[in-house]
């Protein structure tokens, strides 16, 4: 499609050489009005402002799709959801045991067959301490990074595993040091 006016110009004097401009293609000389008037579309109070002639003449580039979500990320979300808050639960309710680590061992040595009871010392209370605080950070490093991974769209249902596992790590160090120091489970592990 060209512009009727120009035409009608070229018409005249094309073979001339009066327009030094190249023949119009597709309406990129008309004015936005000319435009709507050509594809019979009325004028709106909204429209867009005039572009330049070589940004009419480039192609409309199409948007691409948005990727649609893979079939497992729902699965990996509802996983690692369920890994988290079971982590949850079991951080608090090891706190409140590691607090207490002289009635833990007591316990332990009673499901165990270790005769005698655990002899708490002033070093026992501090190491319960350092094992609820090391598993409470633990556990907040574990979320936040399964989080963060998880919104990112890729798989994050191995890093509450990994996280677990690594924190159970070093909060048993911290529980093994004073239980080894126990006169009654030494005497118990040495008579076997």
């Amino acid at each position: 499609m060209t512009d009727p006016r120009h035409e009608h110009s070229r018409g005249q004097g094309a073979d001339s050489g009066s327009d030094p401009r190249p023949r119009p293609q597709y309406g990129e000389y008309a004015t936005p009005a000319e435009q709507r008037a050509r594809i019979q579309h009325p004028a709106s109070p909204s429209a867009a402002p005039p572009v330049a002639p070589a940004a009419q003449a480039a192609p409309a580039r199409v948007p691409t799709a948005v990727p649609a979500a893979r079939p497992g990320a729902a699965v990996n979300r509802i996983v690692t959801i369920v890994l988290l808050a079971y982590g949850a639960v079991n951080v608090v309710l090891s706190v409140f045991s590691f607090l207490d680590l002289a009635a833990v061992a007591d316990a332990t040595y009673k499901v165990m067959g270790v005769p005698g009871s655990f002899t708490s010392t002033p070093t026992t209370q501090a190491w319960g301490i350092a094992a609820a605080a090391l598993l409470v950070v633990g556990f907040i490093v574990t979320a936040y990074f399964s989080i963060r991974v998880m919104r990112r769209g890729r798989v994050s249902w191995w890093i509450p595993l990994v996280g677990a596992a690594a924190t159970y790590l070093v909060v048993s160090v911290c529980l093994t040091i004073p239980l080894m120091g126990d006169p009654a489970l030494m005497h118990y592990i040495l008579g076997r």
